[in-house]
């Protein structure tokens, strides 16, 4: 595959590494240099991607992105006792149009998640999960996106893309690959009545950001379920990051919005990583440390991952079948980690989606719920959607 359309890491950055202590991770990424070229792929499983566009942002005004601080930021932290390989690709810079960038996005993190690479984005604006979601096309056929954001980003799907209206476009576009779409962290009066009441006929997942400062383990089945992040940096609290990059008194905590990534990268499924929205300011170190931060613990996260979800082996769990009113709901628990999921059943005479009985992460609280005769709202919401 070629790589043509991914520019190096800068010379500064690389000259800045070469300063940093031996066992930092900068020392340990394999980097695209304009001197040795992209590095080899075969034995890699984590791909850093830097997206320079952001033309169709809003509030676009010519503003450029570079990525050198959060580079520098995150090559000085120091690696977990990790096994995973790195190679940083450098960035994809502006295309003639924003098409161009876009498929120049799509077609590598296609040929990444094809050789077993997760990609990790940063980016620039959140229409680029659009390219993210549309580089599946050919690998699989349902998605799951979840959106760590402020906005449902659902917008008019019949106006031109853009930051925040992405989302109409992944749901009225052919292909039809979008199986579920969860928001975490959405701030109610920053979406209109419609846009809720679509995610509710839709039977989506919202996750509003007092529920998830209340209980940050609401995101881990959540992000269990997921195949493409998509983080806003929208979503993380003014308090929390430099003047360029404020949006809003309320939000996620720096440490909230770690654990999210770390529950992201914890997650089988998740294969591939975004992070958006980033606004370019040279002197902005708190942002670009906070974004290094998130990265680092979404690698964490990686590392930590346990195959636990193949329920071939009666011995590797336990079966729990749970009455409400007519309705058996069966749930499995992992006894390897103790993690839960409910069986969702499809109705065979209906044209469903996913043709079989389908496995949905779910809590132990979950359980406990339908124990006392609540039906789980994920189940609910699941099985409306799988007999569609």
């Amino acid at each position: 595959m070629n790589f043509n359309f991914l520019s190096p890491v800068s010379d500064s950055v690389l000259a800045h590494n070469e300063l940093l202590a031996e066992q930092t991770l900068g020392k340990k990424i394999n980097m695209h240099s304009e001197q040795n070229g992209i590095p080899d792929l075969d034995d890699i499983q984590l791909a850093i991607i830097g997206v320079q566009e952001n033309r169709n942002d809003v509030n676009f005004i010519g503003n450029e992105l570079n990525f050198d601080n959060i580079r520098v930021a995150l090559y000085g932290l120091f690696p977990g006792n990790w096994h995973t390989t790195i190679a940083d690709l450098g960035d994809i810079k502006p295309g003639e149009t924003v098409e161009d960038t876009y498929f120049a996005l799509r077609t590598t993190i296609e040929v990444l998640v094809e050789k077993n690479i997760i990609p990790i984005i940063i980016g620039g604006s959140q229409d680029l999960t659009y390219c993210n979601y549309r580089a599946y096309d050919s690998l699989q056929p349902m998605v799951n996106i979840v959106n760590v954001d402020t906005n449902f980003d659902l917008g008019d799907a019949s106006l031109p893309i853009k930051n925040n209206s992405y989302l109409g476009k992944v749901i009225l576009e052919e292909p039809y690959n979008l199986f579920n779409y969860s928001t975490i962290g959405f701030q109610t009066y920053f979406n209109s009545q419609e846009e809720i009441d679509l995610m509710e006929k839709l039977y989506f997942e919202a996750y509003r950001l007092g529920e998830v400062s209340s209980d940050i383990n609401l995101v881990e089945p959540v992000m269990r379920d997921a195949n493409i992040v998509s983080v806003d940096l929208k979503v993380v609290r003014a308090g929390e990051v430099d003047g360029n990059q404020k949006y809003s008194p309320n939000g996620l905590t720096g440490k909230e919005i770690c654990a999210v990534t770390r529950y992201a990268g914890i997650s089988n499924k998740v294969s591939s990583f975004g992070i958006y929205e980033y606004q370019y300011s040279k002197k902005d170190q708190a942002t670009s440390m906070l974004i290094a931060q998130m990265l680092w613990y979404f690698i964490e996260g990686v590392n930590c991952r346990v195959k636990d979800d193949d329920f071939t082996d009666d011995n590797a769990y336990q079966k729990y079948n749970v009455l409400i009113e007519d309705e058996e709901l069966i749930f499995l628990k992992s006894l390897k980690t103790g993690r839960w999921w409910i069986e969702i059943p499809f109705l065979p005479n209906l044209n469903n989606k996913l043709k079989k009985h389908t496995l949905l992460p779910c809590t132990h609280d979950d359980y406990v719920s339908a124990t006392l005769g609540n039906t789980p709202d994920r189940w609910y919401k699941a099985y409306r959607k799988n007999n569609f």
